[in-house]
């Protein structure tokens, strides 16, 4: 078949590849000059099955209300005028039910295991590099509550086959030596041996290279305004989709079947369609350091609970990021939170890196309620969604790329993953698209 995918980032280019593999006909639209140039350029590098507790878990709606107004809370939510805000917010609640964070959780732990052995796989297979470490995740805590809190989480992620286990003080110290200058607040932690790092921009632009030499063909600078749809009910299909390209001239491309990879411009796009996907932009910022001293820098990736930081070391670069502002679709840089993940990383590893010299970055992740994407059919019987996988894009990006691949080439993944639109059996529901559920 001929197959058109919408976003060049992780989720789109690995869509790409295993369409191709598979034996399709791949046309890849991408409104920026290359690939992973958004949501996907610098984000906290983990590959993190371990970090698998959706947002929405009984304990989130006390910790919101604490942060409410405060510019670096490591949530903060500027209320808005607008609909969809607020229904995902009445929906958000919903799943901090904690029947729905232990469905949740095992939705996401699947498709993220899935997809970090399909990881794996594909860097054998390849042999792309992208300053990947394979030396596992340690999340260390400096509030005892917090901690105390995370062993039922460590011992539900255990039972389902994430080895996330916990270690005192001294252990946390001992697995990464930098952070013994923070030695007296630490409180213990949690480390998952097999979680890995590396850089998702260099990782998904060497995919991209390899999928175009295999026959992928990539259109850059192209937006894509609508998809053009004809008939109604069961016989319901998109025929093409109209872009403009880089010198302003539209025109419609048609193919046999198309994947929405857009993240949180996946919802404007399919509403004129009756989709309404359940997704709001959350912001997420980053900063990444040159390395001036080695020796003072971690090696291990580091997830810091208190602030909801993650750090990755890449090469000669050190990579911090986390925070979230759910404040619509603005790119904007706040100073005082970006000045807050300095101050932290510079208080965790003083004199490790050059803080006067930061470079910042933020990108709106494509969140559900539930942190549960869409991965799957809709009701139009040739329209595909991978899309809304919030902080865990990297973390599931070439699982979710193969499995989409697998659904689009009449296969049922090899995935325990209640995919959107489709039956446990793995034929076709064509109810209108809804987050995965357990």
């Amino acid at each position: 078949m001929k197959v058109i995918v919408l976003g060049a980032g992780i989720l789109g280019t690995a869509s790409a590849w295993f369409l191709n593999k598979a034996g399709h006909e791949v046309t890849v639209i991408e409104r920026q000059p290359g690939v992973a140039l958004e949501t996907s350029f610098a984000n906290g590098c983990q590959i993190s099955v371990s970090h698998a507790e959706p947002w929405a878990n009984p304990s989130a709606p006390l910790k919101i209300v604490k942060w409410l107004g405060r510019e670096d809370a490591p949530l903060l939510y500027r209320f808005r005028p607008e609909w969809l805000q607020w229904k995902w917010g009445m929906h958000f609640l919903r799943e901090c039910l904690p029947s729905r964070t232990a469905a949740n959780m095992r939705q996401i732990v699947a498709m993220a295991e899935y997809s970090r052995q399909t990881l794996q796989a594909v860097r054998a297979e390849t042999g792309i590099a992208y300053d990947q470490l394979t030396r596992g995740i340690l999340h260390f805590y400096t509030d005892q509550h917090e901690f105390d809190h995370a062993q039922a989480t460590a011992a539900l992620m255990r039972e389902l086959g994430c080895p996330r286990n916990s270690v005192d003080a001294d252990d946390v110290v001992r697995i990464e030596p930098a952070l013994a200058g923070i030695r007296s607040k630490i409180v213990g932690g949690d480390y998952t041996a097999t979680d890995e790092s590396g850089d998702v921009y260099k990782f998904t632009s060497s995919l991209a290279q390899k999928s175009a030499e295999g026959g992928v063909t990539f259109q850059f600078n192209a937006s894509v305004t609508r998809l053009i749809t004809e008939g109604t009910g069961a016989s319901a299909r998109v025929t093409g989709v109209e872009v403009i390209d880089g010198e302003g001239r539209h025109k419609v491309l048609c193919a046999d079947a198309f994947v929405v990879a857009l993240g949180s411009f996946s919802t404007p796009l399919l509403k004129p369609l009756g989709l309404d996907l359940m997704i709001y932009p959350g912001k997420g910022y980053s900063a990444t350091y040159r390395i001036t001293n080695p020796d003072l820098a971690p090696t291990v990736s580091l997830t810091d609970d208190g602030h909801k930081l993650v750090l990755s070391r890449l090469g000669d670069r050190l990579r911090v990021a986390g925070t979230c502002e759910f404040n619509g679709y603005t790119r904007e840089l706040n100073p005082i939170r970006c000045e807050a993940i300095t101050r932290r990383t510079r208080e965790l590893f003083p004199g490790a890196c050059d803080y006067e010299n930061p470079v910042y970055w933020t990108g709106l992740r494509p969140l559900t309620p539930s942190n549960v994407p869409y991965i799957g059919r809709t009701r139009y019987g040739n329209l595909f969604l991978n899309t809304g996988h919030g902080t865990l894009g990297w973390t599931m990006g070439c699982g979710s790329g193969r499995a989409i691949a697998d659904i689009i080439s009449g296969r049922h993944p090899d995935v325990d993953f209640a995919f959107t639109g489709m039956q446990s059996d793995g034929h076709h529901s064509m109810k209108a698209a809804r987050p995965a559920r357990a």
